[in-house]
């Protein structure tokens, strides 16, 4: 097993500077306690986002750490030209000194869509994130580009820019759907979900038998991943009081991107708003270090995932609950998983 970060910086506090700091502080610690990466979420118009350019706040990460994996999760592909696209991630792996991890996506909100003019038809979104995606992989393995598409054309583009991990860095993909191994297994892309452990199973289930057909390496399958929220302090009262308090802020801006996108109806089942429904459903957890193990074994056993993105910092949690939650969760429970 190996574990991760995974966040969105939602907004807390009157000061976005002083989250920043707090945040590359607390990054450099996850530095040095041995999380293998830090994953980024962009959203953008929203309280939930705090870094709707993540390579932006991924460029002072890369320069504050010196092991730590980086990466978004995802870029929103659709509201991308490609080329700038190709530019931004040759020049993080190379600030990062090859530690980037490319994470990819459509976006889930209509209204970030709307955001930047582009059609929120999901039909021309898919269209769309598939030919994004196809143009930046080429133009990260070719001295020159050439596109014709329905989006972009793109005639006789130098690519100057080359990153650091060829023929380019790891990729991710969030996904609920077993039937995107058709074209992430080629690609060996990583994939993450969401929601209920039998979710996971299902799409990793899906992604090795198609890796198996494939007749590629067992020993070098991609990470299957999920990702949850998760508290970790001395007793599993004082955790899940942090908790309780942190899951409703956060709950409450991912609310709100979802009402203001006209989407309040299709809110995702599994963004459960109580704290103790959410806790009992296995969704998220609050608890000190043996309780974490405890639910954690369950989760991994039922799952079938390689690799956990933990989100410990969200909602209006302090400074020191993050860092006393991270590092208790470093210290005393990935070593039982190693």
């Amino acid at each position: 097993m190996e574990f991760g970060l995974f966040e969105h910086i939602d907004r807390t506090g009157p000061s976005l500077a002083r989250q920043y700091d707090d945040r590359l502080r607390l990054l450099q610690a996850a530095d040095r306690e041995g999380f293998r990466a830090y994953h980024l979420a962009e959203h953008h118009g929203s309280p939930l986002g705090g870094a709707p350019s993540p390579s932006v706040f991924l460029s002072a990460v890369a320069r504050s750490t010196t092991r730590l994996r980086l990466g978004p999760l995802v870029y929103l592909l659709p509201i991308y030209h490609p080329l700038r696209l190709i530019e931004e991630i040759c020049m993080l792996d190379q600030l990062s000194h090859g530690r980037l991890e490319l994470g990819i996506g459509r976006g889930g909100a209509a209204v970030e869509h709307r955001l930047f003019g582009i059609s929120t038809d999901p039909a021309e979104l898919g269209r769309r994130f598939a030919e994004v995606r196809d143009i930046v992989l080429r133009g990260l393995t070719s001295d020159v580009l050439d596109y014709d598409g329905e989006f972009f054309q793109l005639s006789n583009i130098p690519m100057v820019m080359k990153p650091v991990q060829l023929p380019f860095p790891p990729i991710w993909y969030g996904t609920a759907n077993p039937e995107t191994a058709a074209w992430t297994v080629p690609l060996n892309v990583n994939v993450l979900t969401l929601g209920p452990t039998s979710r996971a199973r299902t799409v990793g289930d899906r992604y090795r038998a198609e890796w198996k057909a494939q007749g590629k390496d067992p020993a070098a399958m991609p990470f299957i991943g999920m990702t949850r929220h998760l508290v970790v302090a001395d007793t599993d009262a004082e955790a899940c009081s942090i908790a309780r308090r942190a899951h409703a802020d956060f709950n409450a801006k991912l609310r709100w991107l979802w009402d203001r996108s006209g989407q309040g109806s299709a809110f995702p089942a599994h963004f459960v708003a109580d704290f103790d429904t959410a806790m009992a459903a296995g969704l998220t957890y609050a608890g000190s270090p043996a309780s974490m193990r405890d639910y954690l074994a369950t989760q991994f056993a039922e799952s079938g995932i390689t690799y956990l993105a933990a989100g410990l910092f969200f909602g209006p949690m302090t400074y020191d609950e993050c860092l006393t939650s991270m590092t208790l969760f470093a210290r005393e429970v990935m070593p039982a998983f190693a």
